[in-house]
């Protein structure tokens, strides 16, 4: 009987070993994720680094396209854009072992010439900046930036001008009356975090219509009039609005209650994202852009990244459902082509799940979930003793506490 009970303690370690091979520490899983980063990110670095971009990247595109030229000229900024924002806070970092600080010097010289070459009219590599969609991910720049102080403050004075020149272009593009003003609000952003004369109406904008007006309870806001069960929560709204208030905060002192109450809210829907990761990585394939793949739990490596868990989510318990969604999504021979680029799907090669405004450029959102690479080794996230998440604590048999709606008054 004795050897019995024994058994059901270790119940959920058993199966948390079998979910992850076996549970491995904070060293060896952040290795894993530099390396994963690594293979998702050189590709795009190296090439527009070296000017090269649109001559390498494959442009592959959903079969349902809205628009194929338009989408194919703008993916090379998506590819960039999307991929800097990911791996801006690991850029910024600094320390580590010998390996990881050999890699980040590379992808700063990298980063530093990739950015002078996508706002270089002359370049090869010049990026479109005008219209829709440029909008969109001229907003993932502006939030690398502001992400990594360290690039910003490295660039050379001329492009840090064309770098603004490119920004202000989208000025001229009027947001869709959904998330994207979100995306109008975090150019506005990086101009109020470095000075550069920012447009207060655009950010107040961006902030009331979701605090004041889109919110529909239990940790989520409607994106636009309606609400969608989907990931843009995770993948836009809440990581975008908590930069732009924090920012805010920052340089302002304004919207100190609206902060507080997005972070309060952005708490309750970490703990909803974590309970959706499965033993095994795996989560509920469901709404438009799942072919992000990991990028769908950007609000989670977010909330990480910027020390804000709440108590009932313990930092490695993160790291470690994070880990197994880094490795289930990636683990599938056919997620990347025969030369490194990735392949639109979401467990491999599956173009049927795009949406007709998914390319090749688009994938590169998925390195939004390694924000947590921003965070040093000594960090709990990384130091912690692993811990097996709830899906497996519930599965294995554990006793959990149960899950409560956020009512706020």
């Amino acid at each position: 009987m004795k050897k019995i009970f024994l058994l059901l303690l270790s119940l959920p370690t058993i199966l948390y070993s079998h979910a992850q091979d076996k549970p491995s520490t904070g060293v060896a899983d952040r290795k894993l994720w530099l390396s994963y980063m690594d293979k998702i990110s050189r590709p795009v670095m190296s090439n527009l680094a070296q000017d090269k971009l649109k001559e390498r990247m494959p442009v592959m595109l959903s079969d349902r396209i809205d628009n194929k030229e338009s989408r194919s000229k703008v993916a090379y900024l998506e590819a960039f854009a999307r991929t800097l924002s990911g791996i801006a806070p690991w850029i910024n970092l600094e320390g580590g072992d010998a390996a990881e600080i050999k890699l980040r010097n590379q992808y700063r010289e990298w980063s530093l010439k990739a950015i002078a070459n996508a706002v270089d009219p002359q370049a090869k590599d010049y990026l479109q900046w005008n219209g829709g969609q440029p909008l969109v991910d001229a907003s993932y720049l502006a939030l690398a930036l502001i992400r990594s102080p360290w690039l910003w403050e490295h660039l050379d004075k001329h492009v840090q001008q064309q770098v603004v020149d490119a920004l202000k272009i989208t000025r001229g593009t009027v947001p869709v009356y959904s998330n994207w003003i979100l995306f109008t609000g975090m150019i506005e952003a990086f101009f109020c975090k470095y000075d550069l004369g920012d447009d207060p109406v655009r950010t107040e904008y961006a902030i009331r219509e979701f605090t004041q007006h889109w919110y529909v309870g239990d940790g989520m806001y409607s994106d636009g009039m309606d609400f969608h069960f989907d990931y843009y929560n995770s993948i836009v709204i809440q990581p975008n609005l908590s930069v732009i208030l924090q920012v805010q905060d920052d340089k302002r002192k304004k919207y100190l209650n609206e902060k507080q109450r997005v972070k309060a809210i952005g708490q309750r829907y970490a703990e909803i994202l974590e309970r959706l990761i499965g033993a095994d990585g795996s989560y509920p394939a469901t709404g438009r852009s799942i072919v992000y793949r990991a990028g769908v739990f950007h609000h989670l490596a977010n909330m990480a990244y910027q020390q804000q868990l709440p108590a009932s989510l313990p930092p490695a318990q993160i790291r470690c459902a994070l880990t197994a969604v880094i490795k289930k999504t990636l683990e599938s021979p056919s997620t990347f082509t025969s030369d490194g680029w990735l392949n639109i799907g979401l467990y491999g090669k599956q173009p049927g799940l795009a949406d007709f405004y998914n390319t090749t450029g688009s994938l590169y959102i998925c390195t939004n979930v390694f924000l947590p690479l921003g965070l040093p080794q000594t960090d709990d996230f990384w130091s912690g003793a692993p811990l097996p998440w709830t899906e497996i604590k519930i599965w294995s048999g554990s006793d959990v506490k149960g899950d409560h709606a956020l009512d706020l008054k």
